[in-house]
């Protein structure tokens, strides 16, 4: 198989705050999109690069979304090129997600060669995923209702696994008053933020059930002036990630009341952050859709969970069948290390191919 196209998208600086980079690697899937007949809805942004949806002709049957994301995680001269030995491919976005992105391309292409004309079958790329989809995140919502199935092409695992879930992860920043003395001087006058914080972060921490599948993770814990100073503010970073609802609910009414119930007499605090991506839960008609896609692509169709969340999070919790892990196999994403099968290109390109081609202009019947 050739790279040559790969290399050249890989080659192209996609940090997500390089709008430049990201709207030209855009530009790059568009011509190449647009080539078999592809018609390309621009999303503009102005900080961010462009999202791009891209769309076929429409007839009854099923209607298919093709996810990925055009942003990597490299800022510039960090780690910028391609490269390749006879088993790997090597560079930014070799597997999280340009790799992924072009699987979904050449089988296109052959649907394309094949058949003339592509239904049924759109795409989209969002220039945001790596720091959230914060900006995307409300067009992804919006769209979901327009499709019956979601196939998103982050990295496989390493027998090609297809990802069936993804922990929800939110974000949340609990900031604290106290009041400022002289340590030395007037410690009795003080009202110690930091010694709030550190109450906070231990119940915080003792949220997480690693049975359940939930981690609770004070990432960072910041306050005070100096060591002379009583703190008069402290704030508090924390991650939850959990694997259903019911635990989504447990830690949520939870963080609350640790943030309003004080330890220290005389502290206040805030709340304040959000769910970034709901949880994708396993479920019996993504089971049905997998079954399906076996009988397709004649392959059996190995699954895993991950805690790691992606798009497909966004779209499995609006109700849509959704399957991820589509891309080639792939590690060492998000380090310079990153790289992808090359054989695993060759197995998935095959395996979308057959699944397009029966989803191929509503031809399809459940």
């Amino acid at each position: 198989m050739d790279f040559s196209e790969l290399a050249e998208l890989i080659n192209i600086n996609s940090y997500t705050k390089n709008k430049q980079g990201v709207d030209k690697s855009g530009a790059l899937f568009r011509q190449w999109m647009e080539e078999i007949g592809f018609v390309t809805y621009v999303y503009q942004r102005e900080m961010i690069g462009n999202h791009l949806l891209f769309t076929s002709t429409q007839s009854t049957g099923k209607k298919l979304l093709l996810l990925g994301h055009l942003d990597t995680v490299f800022p510039p001269l960090s780690f910028e090129t391609f490269s390749e030995d006879e088993q790997w491919i090597y560079g930014p976005g070799a597997c999280d997600i340009k790799g992924g992105n072009y699987v979904a391309l050449c089988a296109l292409r052959a649907v394309k060669a094949a058949c003339g004309q592509i239904g049924n079958i759109d795409m989209l790329l969002v220039s945001d995923e790596e720091t959230g989809s914060d900006d995307s995140k409300l067009i992804s919502q919006q769209l979901a209702e327009q499709y019956d199935y979601v196939l998103v092409f982050e990295a496989a695992g390493k027998n090609n696994e297809l990802v069936t879930g993804r922990k929800g992860v939110g974000t949340f920043f609990i900031d604290i008053k106290g009041k400022a003395a002289h340590a030395g001087n007037h410690y009795s006058e003080g009202v110690n933020a930091n010694l709030e914080a550190a109450h906070k972060c231990i119940q915080l921490t003792e949220l997480t059930d690693l049975e359940r599948g939930t981690t609770v993770n004070v990432g960072k814990l910041e306050g005070g002036i100096g060591a002379n100073t009583i703190s008069p503010h402290a704030r508090l970073i924390v991650e939850m990630r959990y694997t259903n609802m019911k635990e989504r609910d447990r830690v949520l009414e939870a963080i609350h009341v640790i943030t309003h119930t004080h330890e220290v007499e005389g502290t206040d605090a805030s709340l304040s952050g959000n769910i970034q991506r709901d949880v994708m839960e396993p479920n019996e008609k993504q089971q049905r859709f997998l079954r399906q896609l076996e009988s397709i692509t004649g392959d059996r169709l190995l699954t895993e969970q991950r805690g790691g969340v992606s798009d497909a999070n966004i779209f499995a919790s609006k109700g849509c069948i959704t399957l991820d892990g589509f891309g080639p196999f792939g590690d060492g994403d998000h380090t310079i290390h990153e790289r992808a099968n090359k054989q695993s290109f060759i197995t998935r390109i095959e395996q979308v191919r057959k699944i397009l081609m029966h989803y191929n202009q509503g031809l399809e019947k459940d």
